[in-house]
């Protein structure tokens, strides 16, 4: 059978990988579920070492970029973001 992926990004409070969950998506490239479903208010782990933990692989986090004086307090993107991945072989099933 052909693996496929599963990508797993989560928005964290802050930098460290063990900060709690803030935002979540995921996308299911074996066909197990539509993009992005999730039928709860809960994250699907409550930090990053969560996920690893989980057999998730981490492959990106996103780079620290200080603020420009001046926005120090203004709302923009989640910017503490990072892309997990598995590959699964077994369709039927999403972990």
């Amino acid at each position: 059978m052909t693996l496929r992926q599963q990508v797993l990004v989560l928005y964290l409070a802050n930098s460290a990988l063990d900060s709690h969950v803030v935002g979540w998506s995921r996308y299911d490239g074996t066909g197990a579920s539509q993009p992005t479903t999730g039928d709860s208010d809960e994250p699907p782990y409550p930090d990053g070492v969560a996920a690893l933990r989980d057999g998730w692989r981490l492959i990106q986090a996103s780079q620290l970029l200080p603020p420009q004086p001046g926005v120090e307090y203004g709302t923009s993107f989640l910017k503490h973001e990072f892309f997990f991945e598995k590959l699964s072989q077994d369709s039927s099933t999403l972990e």
